[in-house]
């Protein structure tokens, strides 16, 4: 396992901790990969007595400098002998990078990285003459210097070595949280002990650092070959060879892929992802943890019914204020709806200090347009302790995996209106089907993101028509009921886990597919008119431009 779990809160923290937690058959150890010996240390979570080791990997060269820095004679080789290992070790990453080949690059891990069976220090390489000679031959960066080159091979260099150096615990099953650093161990943990590794993608990581490093849209995707087409300086352009060529080696090193959502194993594919070891498990939710607003959810509704669109719309933003999560866009959508005379109003629950220009682009962008009366801020709270207050929760992001916070919702029956990013179609949009054949239509509205006006033609569809809005709320809870419960997709993990740990099956398992959710998406069913929709009449040929049905 690793993940920020247990010194730092999150998601995946989130989703580690349940894993552990709901699973007390079996045993975990933890690998946490952070930057140095003064990250936070303190157990956030309270592991759970299955938890036998916690292992932590320091990524700074500051915490590896003397072992980093052995001299090259270590390497005990001459230099015709140094000159032939460097061009193994180019060939190796030449093979990776053109034909997807990662075999070369194993060879070199075993011979030249690895504890167990480690020849001599490849990392040592680095200080010769031999190897930067054979570089600038087979692997030149233009425009950059010989010293800067020299310091950023450096800086990979010392990040292999931090990574693979040290042989990790035993383990039957090493399970990575993303595809980067994590994936690395887990893939040389596996190969070290004889064992296998399972790559959750929690989103799709590769893509997400990329488009964080050059500070593109976080909808945008990436994919092998982009180097070249993106105008980029040559540090970056570096950077991304490194993380797009580090996903092309962990994705077929894995034995098994789980992701939360169909779209994101397509999305995958132009990052050289495997359609053949893939499967979907999603997150999960315990409905007992909402149930208190579940039940202020129904009363409201009744009055909802009565009022019908006299009705004071309370939506509620749950998120940082942070550029991705698209509260500007927001903004806009309630100047519109406050112009077309909507009672309405949005409640943001989340910190504000993460992004503070962007923060204050908002509150000015309030403020400007004369909203001061339809936000309120305030802050970090207890989500699910004011949840059963709002009427629907409002996600306007450029990227989403498969959000907690909407299950969250959906689990008290509150609809969601949201961007069409990530995994929210499968979780919002999609019709589900169960092992009954049985299907459960939508829960809420997905538009494009960024589209305000889009956004704001949602909400009017909700505020309308109650009928409308009632069946929602109905089909949000019914939704989380019959496909995301927590004690399914643990029972999923716990069932992948004694297969790849080729442990005996637990006799529950018997009849149970790994895959947990089947949809029928949104865009294979274009031409067709739901019964829900049908019912509420509210289709028409324009809504189909800005709004995903």
């Amino acid at each position: 396992m690793e993940s920020t779990y247990p010194f730092l809160k999150g998601g995946v923290s989130a989703v580690v901790h349940d894993i552990i937690e709901t699973n007390p058959d079996l045993t975990y150890g933890i690998i946490h990969i952070c930057w140095d010996s003064s990250s936070p240390n303190k157990d956030l979570y309270g592991m759970p007595d299955n938890v036998l080791w916690v292992k932590t990997v320091f990524l700074s060269l500051e915490e590896h400098k003397e072992e980093f820095g052995l001299p090259v004679r270590d390497l005990k080789m001459n230099s015709r002998q140094r000159t032939a290992v460097s061009y193994e070790i180019i060939d190796a990453l030449l093979a990776l990078s053109e034909n997807a080949d990662v075999n070369p690059l194993w060879d070199i891990y075993d011979r030249m990285f690895a504890d167990k069976s480690r020849e001599f220090p490849g990392w040592v390489l680095l200080g010769t003459k031999e190897f930067m000679k054979v570089f600038f031959e087979r692997m030149p960066i233009p425009s950059m210097s010989f010293s800067e080159v020299f310091w950023l091979l450096r800086t990979f260099f010392s990040l292999l070595y931090a990574l693979l150096h040290d042989r990790m615990p035993y383990a039957r099953v090493y399970h990575a949280h993303t595809t980067g650093y994590a994936s690395l161990i887990s893939a040389a943990a596996a190969r070290d002990n004889g064992t296998s590794f399972l790559l959750t993608e929690h989103n799709l990581y590769i893509r997400d650092t990329v488009n964080t490093l050059l500070d593109r849209n976080m909808s945008l995707p990436v994919a092998v070959g982009d180097e070249d087409i993106f105008d980029l300086t040559p540090e970056q352009r570096a950077w991304v060879i490194w993380w797009i060529q580090l996903g092309r080696f962990c994705y077929p090193s894995a034995d098994l892929i789980t992701y939360l959502y169909p779209k994101a194993i397509g999305e995958a594919q132009g990052l050289h992802g495997m359609e053949e070891k893939s499967i979907i498990l999603p997150n999960g939710m315990l409905l007992s943890d909402v149930n208190e607003a579940y039940a202020l959810r129904r009363s409201a509704r009744e009055k909802i019914e009565l009022q019908g669109k006299n009705h004071h719309w309370k939506f509620v933003f749950i998120a940082r204020v942070v550029p991705i999560k698209g509260l500007i866009d927001l903004i806009d959508t309630v100047e519109m709806l406050r112009d077309e005379g909507y009672n309405l109003h949005i409640d943001c629950l989340g910190p504000t200090e993460h992004v503070p220009w962007y923060y204050d682009e908002c509150r000015e962008a309030i403020a400007a347009k004369g909203l001061e009366d339809y936000f309120t801020f305030h802050g970090t709270v207890n989500v699910r302790e004011k949840l059963g207050e709002f009427d629907a929760l409002v996600m306007p992001s450029y990227n989403e995996g498969q959000p907690i916070v909407a299950l969250e919702a959906m689990s008290a029956s509150i609809p969601v209106i949201g961007s069409d990013v990530g995994g929210m179609s499968q979780l919002i949009d999609d019709i589900l089907v169960g092992d009954d054949n049985e299907m459960v239509e939508r829960c809420g509205i997905l538009t494009r993101a960024g589209d305000s006006e889009g956004f704001a033609h949602a909400l009017k569809r909700v505020m309308d028509n109650p009928a409308f809005y009632e069946q929602l709320c109905i089909n949000a809870r019914e939704r989380v009921s019959r496909f995301f419960q927590l004690h399914t997709v643990m029972e999923r993990y716990n069932m992948i886990y004694r297969d790849l740990g080729k442990l005996p099956p637990k006799p529950e398992h018997e009849g149970m597919s790994m895959d947990a959710v089947r949809s029928i998406p949104a865009d294979e069913r274009e031409q067709q008119i739901s019964l829900l929709e049908k019912s509420s009449d509210l289709h028409t040929s324009s809504e189909r431009v800005s709004v995903s049905s």
